[in-house]
Formats: C-alpha cells, sequence, structure tokens
C-alpha cells in the first residue's frame, strides 16, 4: 500500500489548527482595533504587545518538564477548550458591559500563558503525528496553512468587525476553540515518558531540566541551529519598525506600499511550501541546501532598501520563497532528531532563545536607527546574520549535518 501523509491523525490535527487559526486571526483583528479605539493610545496597545511576550519568555521552560511527563494530546485539547470559554466569556461581557482596559491586560497575560503552553504542546506532539519518512510534506502543510488563511480571514475580519462587532467575533472565535478541542480529542496517538504514576515534586523538575541541559550540551549542531535562528530571526524583528520608519519618510514611499510587501512575502512562502510538499530534497542535501538559502536570505536583507521599489516586491517574494523552503526542513528534520521524551523541553529552550533574540535585537536596532541612516541599519542587521551565519552554520558544519542527515556520516 502507498503511503500517505493524510493518516486520521493528520488530518484532525490540521483540521484543528485551521479552525484555531480562523479564530484567531479574526479574534486578534478585532481586539487589536478595540484596544486602539478604546484608548486612543498606541503605547497601550504596545504595553498589551509587551505583556504578552513575558509568558513566552518564562512559562515553556517552567512547565516543559511537566509536558514531557504529561499526555501532550490532553495539554493540548484543555488549552483549546480554556481559550475557548475565555473568548466567549470576554465576547458576553462586551455585549453587557464597557471595555476595561485594566481588565483587558489581565485577559491577556492570562491569554498569552495559555497559549506559551499551547504552542509549546503542539510543537512537541505534531512530529508523532506525520507518518514516518513524510516530514518535509508534513511541515510544507503547516507552514503554507497559516499565511492562506491569514490572507483570507483578514478583509473577511475587517467586514465582520464592521458587521457583527468586537463581541460576536469573540464569541464566534469561542466557538471554533471549543470546536477545535473537539477535533483534537479524536486524535489517537501514544506517547513514550508518561507512565510514571510517582508523584511529580520540585527536586523531579530540577533533574529533567537538568537532563535536557545535559543533552543539549552534548548536542553542538543543535545549540548552533538554535542560537542561529535565534540570531536571524531576533534582526529580523528588530528592522521591522525600520522598514516602516523609513516607508514613512522616505520620498515617494507610503504605508500602503509597505503593506504590498506582505503579500509579496505570502506569494513566495506559498509557493516555496507548494513546491516543498511535491519535491523530496534527499537527506545528504538538506545541509548545504539549507546553507544556501541563508546566504541569499542575508543578501537579499542587505541590499533591500537600495532597490527601486518594484525589485523590493520581488526581493520580499524570494525572501518568502526562501524562508518557507529553510523552515521546513529544517523543522522536519530538528523535530525528527530530537528524543520524543525530551521533545518538550528542547523546544521550550528554543522559543526562550528566540523570544530572548527579539528582544534583545529590537532594542539595538532601534537605538541604532536613532543614529544610522535607516538603509544602512538594515545592511548592516543582515551583515550581522550573515557573519552568524558563518559562524555559527558553517563553523560548525561537522556538528550540524548530522542533524539533517541522521543516518549520513558527519
Amino acid at each position: 500500500m502507498k503511503q500517505t501523509l493524510w493518516t486520521k491523525n493528520f488530518t484532525l490535527v490540521t483540521l484543528a489548527s485551521a479552525l484555531g487559526a480562523i479564530g484567531g486571526i479574526a479574534g486578534g483583528f478585532a481586539l487589536s482595533f478595540l484596544v486602539f479605539d478604546e484608548t486612543g493610545s498606541t503605547l497601550a496597545s504596545a504595553l498589551i504587545l509587551a505583556i504578552e511576550l513575558i509568558p513566552y519568555l518564562l512559562l515553556p521552560v517552567m512547565i516543559a518538564p511537566l509536558m514531557d511527563r504529561l499526555p501532550r494530546k490532553t495539554v493540548l485539547v484543555a488549552g483549546d477548550v480554556c481559550n475557548g470559554v475565555i473568548y466567549a466569556c470576554m465576547g458576553l461581557y462586551l455585549l453587557k458591559f464597557e471595555f476595561s482596559y485594566s481588565g483587558y491586560l489581565a485577559v491577556s497575560l492570562l491569554l498569552a500563558c495559555l497559549g506559551s503552553v499551547d504552542e509549546l504542546a503542539f510543537q512537541s506532539i505534531y512530529p508523532s503525528l506525520i507518518p514516518e519518512g513524510m516530514e518535509q510534506k508534513g511541515y510544507a502543510v503547516s507552514t503554507m496553512l497559516y499565511p492562506v488563511l491569514k490572507v483570507i480571514m483578514m478583509p473577511l475580519a475587517a467586514i465582520l468587525l464592521d458587521t457583527l462587532g468586537v463581541a460576536m467575533l469573540l464569541l464566534t472565535q469561542g466557538a471554533l476553540s471549543l470546536l477545535a478541542a473537539l477535533v483534537e480529542s479524536r486524535i489517537r496517538v501514544t506517547q513514550t515518558g508518561v507512565a510514571e504514576k510517582s508523584r511529580y515534586s520540585l527536586g523531579a523538575w530540577w533533574r529533567d531540566i537538568k537532563e535536557a541541559a545535559a543533552y543539549l550540551r552534548h548536542e553542538r549542531g543543535l545549540r548552533s541551529i538554535y542560537e542561529y535562528m535565534a540570531v536571524t530571526n531576533g534582526v529580523a524583528q528588530g528592522y521591522a519598525p525600520i522598514l516602516i520608519a523609513f516607508f514613512r519618510t522616505a520620498p515617494g514611499m507610503t504605508a500602503t506600499m509597505y503593506s504590498l510587501f506582505s503579500v509579496a512575502e505570502f506569494l513566495g512562502r506559498s509557493i516555496g511550501s507548494a513546491l516543498q510538499y511535491r519535491v523530496e530534497i534527499p537527506k545528504k542535501k538538506r545541509f548545504p541546501f539549507t546553507f544556501l538559502v541563508y546566504q541569499v536570505y542575508e543578501v537579499m536583507d542587505m541590499c533591500l532598501l537600495w532597490l527601486p521599489y518594484p525589485l523590493m516586491l520581488v526581493n520580499r517574494g524570494i525572501c518568502g520563497f526562501l524562508g518557507s523552503n529553510s523552515a521546513i526542513v529544517r523543522n522536519a528534520a530538528v523535530q525528527r532528531y530530537i528524543p520524543e521524551h525530551l521533545r518538550a523541553r528542547i523546544n521550550a529552550f528554543d522559543n526562550m532563545l528566540l523570544t530572548l533574540g527579539g528582544a534583545i535585537f529590537a532594542l539595538a536596532i532601534g537605538a541604532l536607527g536613532e543614529v544610522l541612516d535607516y538603509r544602512l541599519c538594515v545592511t548592516l542587521c543582515g551583515a550581522i546574520a550573515m557573519l552568524a551565519c558563518w559562524v555559527l552554520i558553517w563553523g560548525r558544519r561537522k556538528a550540524i549535518r548530522p542533524v539533517y542527515a541522521p543516518d549520513e556520516e558527519a
């Protein structure tokens, strides 16, 4: 019988992801406008984002050892149920009462805590739901799903916001989260490492943390991949406000022209994901392929703001294409490489490093934008990421190759 990606488990997790994404995009769009409409302050909106960042930095590492001992499906289902109930309660509240900014701050913190745990549970269970040998196709689907739904849902959410209002959109999001939980409950997966019945203690938690730390200490290749991703993702997040400032101040540039960057990147990402779904990259070629992609990507960043606008759009389309390709190959390789009983803890470390990198580079590049030309800032960002690629990826290639091709010699 021919092997297929679309088993019952994979179909269910993809459907649940789609339901959650549809609700999250519509609800997030509505809430972003609600906060600004009610407060009239961009600082108030920024404070919400800052508060939501805290759990993603701290909570995954704290909860990951316990998650490696619990059935991840249960955590995933419970998280969506809690999300559904909270969003539904928010919708009902707004139907009866006035908006409360302090109350929304508290709820945002709670939702961010749930979101960080839910994301970790999904990252840890998803590889187990992909048939062996189909990892590249599986991650191609997950990489393509959110951008496609975002392009569909953003204009629809704007229409629904005007016709139904924020409260009804939040009620809809709550219903979709509960429906996603129902779909996830039908997944059948066996997880190793959950049979231990002894009482969990602080000492056991610390032993679990040390076990994961010892694993990472000996996995230089895995660490190098994580460190490079923290740099390149942090740089990309850091220069995002620089791009906005450039399009606001440069002659002939507008906010609308900047918004088309997302369309170009979406098209590139969609084509890249579709290609990865159809074309299997041999294991021995995955490392040189991703290294080449990283090089081209950083060069594209370095020259972005020096190009005529039409070529800027082409640049972003190519980056979207390359970004989806490298992400799919990397995620498929890394998640299969990590032992299942350590997956939540290792993913938590990765998430923490990405969040920390984003925060550090955002502050550093924001300060740099106060004293340097915006184009020079972005070029310098690309150069920093390029240097990190040569040091962390090429310089440690012997340790990294086994991650991408575990059956090949390093």
